[in-house]
């Protein structure tokens, strides 16, 4: 079983914009649903904050409380698709940022589920 991490847009899990704040994307790693190919175990499930600045960091902390380095970082469906958009950058953008600073594949979306 791969074990994978989450990042979530944390505008939309704490303004309620249609995500309560995960069981969609736990469901999906969960199940094997989604952008997963396989039943997932979730190590870590953390927010980026508006600008964008603290997604490093928080993946760097949530690896190093854990113990545990993932092997696939996904970036949340809200995160790459919001409604309205991110202004501080795009999912692709947060995804070269990820991959270049944790060394790990990042894969952009979650799941399909409304």
């Amino acid at each position: 079983m791969k074990k994978v991490a989450v990042v979530g847009c944390g505008a939309y899990m704490d303004s309620g914009y249609g995500c309560p704040g995960e069981w969609r994307c736990l469901k999906a790693a969960a199940l094997g649903d989604g952008k997963f190919e396989e039943p997932s175990q979730v190590v870590a499930f953390v927010k980026c904050e508006c600008p964008g600045r603290t997604i490093v960091p928080n993946m760097g902390m949530a690896m190093k409380l854990s113990e545990i380095k993932p092997d696939l970082i996904y970036l949340s469906s809200c995160l790459v698709n919001p409604k309205p958009g991110c202004p501080y950058g795009t999912g692709e953008e947060f995804a070269e940022i990820l991959e270049s600073s944790t060394g790990i594949k990042v894969i952009l979306g979650t799941h399909d589920y409304h």
